[in-house]
């Protein structure tokens, strides 16, 4: 019996040391030229400078560590946590993560198929918390991901003395139906200040044949009537053009339309800046957009792309346009490596 529990421990000693444990090390690098007509002005930015790195140190253990050296200009940590696969098709996940919620707002921006993201990616869905989450993969004749966790809600940068009575919780549920089709149900609760806001988010796409279809509806509650329901919808449509002895190897035209109600960031203001005695305002007017263009891929997709986007504004009658959320040319080089 010793010696066979001696072979087993050696077995799998051995076994991890035929692993690949070396840390792999990514990165994504976005520049861009945007140009607004109506204001004659245009810019250069950095966009994101992302660097990551993740690895196993075990079959069972895995790691992830991202920071952004410019997201629009400032460092921000983004992913750091550990991931544990205690038996198969369960992950266990603790630390700062983007956590399991909508379509759109869970890509990566070299997965981004326009140079700038969605309403529901940016302002109204966009969360990265600290917390820990648990996710079971189904398989079968429709394989099924489920993803949930429950987080601080105290953000990236609040943590060392922050306690809380209060739970935010986050899942996501997807379903990989044959040919191509995907649906996805996600629900979320935060407080972000002394509101609670919960969304309900469901959305669905067809990735077959050269075409991705997309579409995705958020509602964003907050408690006690605080504000308005929001309402926010992305749907849009690419297609891939394979090209031949050229530079690049495909072009992809398309388009989308992306729609979001006023829209409170759920923390009291007052004068214009943050006050406990304040109360919710709107963050952001309501607008829907439309945004064409084409994506030209060097090499693969999503490793090295062109965006060329053109952004068409509609503000509902009395609402202030932010700086930078008025119609635009954006052209955007994208690298992952």
């Amino acid at each position: 019996m010793m010696l066979a529990a001696l072979w087993m421990a050696t077995s799998v000693h051995a076994q991890e040391n035929r692993m690949d444990l070396t840390p792999q090390i990514h990165g994504t690098v976005r520049g861009k030229y945007e140009y607004q007509p109506e204001e004659k002005e245009g810019r250069f930015e950095v966009r994101n400078a992302r660097l990551c790195i993740d690895g196993k140190v075990s079959e069972k253990v895995e790691y992830k560590v991202e920071i952004d050296l410019s997201d629009e200009g400032k460092i921000k940590m983004l992913d750091a946590y550990t991931r544990l696969m205690p038996f198969e098709r369960f992950l266990f996940t603790i630390g700062q993560m983007r956590v399991p919620f909508t379509i759109d707002a869970h890509r990566s921006p070299h997965q981004q198929y326009f140079a700038n993201r969605s309403f529901i990616a940016k302002q109204v869905g966009n969360v990265r918390d600290v917390g820990a989450t648990v996710g079971y993969r189904i398989n079968g004749i429709v394989p099924v991901v489920i993803d949930a966790g429950m987080f601080n809600g105290s953000g990236l940068t609040n943590q060392k003395d922050f306690w809380t009575d209060n739970v935010n919780f986050s899942a996501k549920t997807q379903f990989f139906f044959p040919k191509g089709f995907s649906f996805t149900l996600s629900v979320q609760k935060t407080k972000p200040d002394n509101v609670g806001v919960v969304m309900f988010d469901a959305g669905a796409f067809y990735h077959a044949h050269g075409w991705h279809i997309e579409a995705e509806y958020l509602l964003k509650h907050y408690a006690e009537n605080t504000f308005s329901n929001v309402h926010s919808i992305d749907a849009f449509i690419n297609y891939d053009i394979p090209l031949k002895k050229c530079f690049f190897s495909k072009i992809s035209p398309l388009l989308r339309y992306d729609y979001m109600s006023d829209h409170s960031d759920g923390m009291r203001y007052q004068d214009g800046k943050y006050n406990e005695n304040g109360s919710l305002v709107i963050t952001d007017y309501e607008r829907s957009r439309i945004t064409g263009g084409v994506t030209l891929s060097i090499n693969k997709p999503f490793v090295s792309d062109i965006r060329i986007n053109y952004e068409k504004y509609y503000y509902r009658h009395g609402a202030i346009p932010k700086p930078s959320e008025k119609d635009k040319i954006a052209v955007e080089l994208m690298t992952r490596f």
